[in-house]
């Protein structure tokens, strides 16, 4: 028989489930309020999305709504393909915590995919944003999604690279981002289970890589500019000092080249005048020599 203090705990932990559960129904009947409110309806489809209701599973009732079971409030998956919807992706849809699948393909949807899809949407395997309006850059975030099955952006307007991180959505079965106006090189799927056709790249500005034709990447058109763009300023620079430097440094050494021959001269000539010097020293002696013997023959008495 089970002692009081045990008695506590179970009950303990069953009133905290209940109230999980309390809380993640409410949460996932808030995320569906969010979605209907956010989006455009033109067509009245979420006419059915009826909020006064408060009985426990009324929302798995709704059009495009699965539960994981039919008496719970707890959103499974969210499909409401083709019914005409607009506005922006809803981001009130990470009140759904336990969802794992939105289609939402064949609408009007515009704008572009949340920076932080992957926090928005953690546990999903099927997103379906196909035949949109979608704009902007898809997201390096989606490989974030790392249960995702099924990633379809066909038939939109993005832009830009595709992330190659999504080459780490080693569970991807069915991939297509074609008829977009994506360029660059395409993620390289190693670990994808069913290898990526060129049809799912189709139509887009210039996408490359396999399966698709090589990329060029930097060796013909990028390397040449690249090359102009950093030579251009280096053969300006240096034309604008051989320009005004180069004079300047031919006249200092015009100048040192003279005055190397100066000098040079200088130690040439300075010994010829000490010889010559020399030389008429020694003539003047001769000369006083000379006249001395003179003087002294004009003495000598006469016979």
């Amino acid at each position: 028989m089970p002692n009081g203090g045990d008695t506590a705990m179970d009950m303990l932990i069953i009133l905290a489930c209940f109230a999980a559960s309390s809380c993640a129904v409410r949460t996932d009947i808030d995320c569906l309020r969010s979605i209907k409110e956010s989006l455009e309806d033109p067509k009245q489809v979420l006419s059915s999305w009826d909020f006064s209701n408060n009985t426990e599973g009324f929302i798995c009732r709704f059009t495009g709504v699965e539960c994981w079971h039919p008496d719970e409030s707890r959103v499974l998956s969210i499909r409401l393909s083709e019914m005409g919807l607009g506005g922006s992706f809803p981001i009130g849809i990470r009140s759904c915590t336990s969802l794992t699948g939105l289609d939402l393909s064949g609408n009007k949807l515009t704008g572009q995919i949340p920076y932080n899809v992957a926090d928005v949407v953690p546990f999903l395997t099927t997103l379906d944003l196909s035949n949109n309006n979608l704009s902007g850059s898809i997201p390096p975030s989606i490989a974030n999604i790392s249960l995702i099955n099924v990633l379809r952006l066909d038939n939109n307007q993005f832009t830009g690279h595709i992330p190659p991180k999504l080459s780490e959505l080693n569970r991807l079965k069915e991939f297509s981002v074609a008829n977009n106006r994506l360029s660059g090189q395409v993620p390289i799927f190693c670990n994808y289970i069913v290898p990526v056709s060129a049809e799912s790249y189709a139509n887009n500005l210039g996408l490359c890589g396999a399966p698709l034709s090589p990329c060029k990447h930097k060796n013909h058109v990028d390397l040449f500019f690249s090359g102009f763009a950093v030579g251009l300023p280096v053969s300006t620079i240096l034309t604008v000092l051989l320009i005004f430097c180069l004079p300047r440094l031919s006249m200092k050494r015009y100048y040192l080249l003279m005055i190397k021959k100066i000098k040079e001269r200088q130690h040439h000539l300075i010994p010829r005048i000490s010889q010559a010097v020399v030389g008429k020293e020694s003539n003047l002696e001769e000369s006083k020599s000379f006249g001395s013997i003179l003087n002294q023959n004009n003495q000598l008495p006469s016979f």
